[in-house]
This record gives structure tokens, sequence and C-alpha cells, in this order.
């Protein structure tokens, strides 16, 4: 399994397995997660991406294959793992009859840490997710994006330094989601190594270093974004004029650099194939000189979506149903 030669890895998992009577929902996956970097683990539902989790963070064992977390074995000693992880499930699990002090302070003792390390630590998380002003009150009363930031901040009470995280802004709306894309980024920052389960895959794209898309309870690749990406397509250069009239002209100039495009008309649009960068720069310096005016010129890389296409043969989908092994788990 390779690091990518970014340091010892703080997350291994090696040929995991797991059966649920005929049922096999992870078959032989393998991949590690470098110390302080993120790796997203991608896959359609019921691709087998939280019954890894689950076997990761010591919640259901193995059917065969290891992993380790912070390098404890999860068969072998499961009590130094779960001290040296912290997880956010797909729902919060905050209690809603406690404030979001009172739930920093429980998980606090529950992990047996002194009051006064509690006291400061959990000061500070409530600092760090912005909910200072809403310590004192009842979490049922939160919104569903600070339910979230307590859930994480309850995940972090013990600093943990390897964190997994199932989905954790399902169900969020798009300015919560960001703000808490701006925190992980500042975990990250700070040394914590997060393993992200996610069907966004903008998400993804923000967050990660690596990516594993699961399949079918396999790993089908393995790679950075820009690595994925490249495998599933060629860049293409976008050209939109801004005049229709203008449209057959620029496709000739286009052409006499690439022969492979497509023009859309309605779109007043040309998409060619590029090489890169050099292309782009070469295709640029054509319209300067061309008099023809233009809305856009950008080089376009596939999507993570178009990975999937490619990976898969389908799209991403966007429903947050209940994947599969979560039922059989």
């Amino acid at each position: 399994m390779t690091t990518n030669g970014r340091g010892a890895p703080a997350i291994e998992a090696d040929g995991l397995v797991k059966k649920f009577g005929d049922n096999v929902a992870v078959d032989g996956v393998s991949f590690a997660v470098p110390e302080g970097t993120v790796t997203g683990l991608l896959g359609p539902n019921g691709a087998g991406k939280t019954t890894t989790v689950r076997m990761m963070t010591t919640l259901t064992k193995p059917t065969a294959g290891t992993a380790r977390v912070a390098g404890f074995d999860v068969r072998e000693h499961p009590g130094q793992v779960r001290a040296r992880l912290g997880l956010t499930g797909q729902a919060a699990t905050v209690d809603e009859l406690l404030t979001g002090r009172e739930n920093l302070r429980l998980i606090g003792s529950l992990y047996g840490l002194p009051t006064a390390e509690v006291k400061r630590r959990g000061d500070e998380l409530l600092e760090r997710f912005s909910l200072t002003d809403a310590a004192g009150r009842i979490a049922k009363g939160y919104s569903g994006g600070m339910r979230r930031r307590l859930d994480l901040a309850v995940s972090l009470i013990a600093h943990p330094p390897v964190l997994f995280l199932d989905e954790p802004t399902t169900g969020l709306d798009p300015r919560s989601r960001v703000e808490l894309w701006a925190v992980l980024r500042d975990l990250v920052r700070d040394g914590t190594t997060l393993l992200l389960t996610t069907q966004y895959l903008e998400e993804a794209d923000h967050l990660a270093d690596d990516i594993v898309v699961i399949d079918r309870g396999t790993v089908i690749a393995h790679g950075t974004p820009l690595q994925l990406k490249d495998a599933a397509g060629k860049a293409s250069i976008v050209v939109t004029v801004s005049h229709a009239s203008d449209l057959e002209q620029a496709e000739r100039l286009v052409r006499a650099s690439i022969a492979e495009l497509h023009v859309d008309p309605a779109a007043r649009q040309i998409t060619a194939a590029a090489n890169g960068l050099a292309d782009m720069t070469r295709i640029a310096g054509v319209f300067a000189d061309s008099g023809i005016e233009l809305d856009d010129l950008g080089l376009k890389r596939p999507s993570l979506d178009d990975v999937f296409l490619h990976l898969t043969g389908h799209r991403a989908e966007d429903d947050q149903a209940t994947e599969t092994e979560e039922v059989l788990a």
C-alpha cells in the first residue's frame, strides 16, 4: 500500500472483508492514509463505504483482513484504537436534552479526562466551532448546521489524532457545508488525519488529498483528484464567442490548431480536446489577434462526476438514501 511519500500511514486497511450471511458487503479493501492528510472514500449507495468505516473504528469485526489506526491493530488492540480516533456518523448523535456545553463535558468525562481539562478543551471547541453563544442552550433547539458542528466538536474532545467522518455534511444547507469545510481544513493544518466518506463530489474535490473509489465492496480506483480526473479523459478548451455571427470564423481558427472539436451553436461555444496549458496558451494567442469578442475562454478538466461515470458506468447519486450495508450491519 502506498502513502505517496507523505509520511507514515495514520490509517491502514489491509484486505478488509465483511460478510453478512451470503452477502459480501466489503471484499478485500486495502488503502493507506498518510498522517496529516485527507482521504475521501467515495462510491455509490451500497458500495461498502460505511461498513468499511465501521470495521476501521471497531464498531464491527472484519470477517477477514484487518486495519490499523495510529499504528494499532483493530483486531488485537481495539481499546488503543478507540482511544486515538474520533468518529462522526451520518446523523448527529448529540444528546438533544443537554446543552452544547453539557454534551462536551459528558463525553469528556466518559473518556476519563480530568474535569479542568474537559472544561478548557470544551470551551476551546465551542469557540472554534462558533458555538460559544449557544453553549448554554438545549441542543434540541439547534439548527441542523449547529448540531453537526457540535457533533464534530464532541468527537474532538479527547484531541484524537485520527478522525473518521461518515458523510458529515449530509442534510446541511450549502452555507453550513462550506463553513464545516473550513473547520475541517483547519484541523488538517493542525495535524489531524481525516478519512471522509461523502456523496458530494464537490466536497471530496475541495478537501481530499487522495480519493479511494469503492464499488460493490471493492476498490476500483485510488489516486489524487487530479489523477482520477486525468484518467477519466482529456482536458478541453472551451471557447464561448460573444456574437453568434463570429462562431464560424472562431471554429476555423480553433480547427487550425486542434482538429478534434465540437461546436454548440445554441451556446455559441466550441469545445476542443487539449493536451494542457500549452494548447490553452496557443488558442488564447490566436484569439487575441483575431478581433473576435469572447465571453469566455477556459480549460475544463473532467469532473469527479465524470470520474464516477468513467469508473462505474453511472453518475454519482445525489439522493441521501441510507446505504444497504447500514441496514445489514
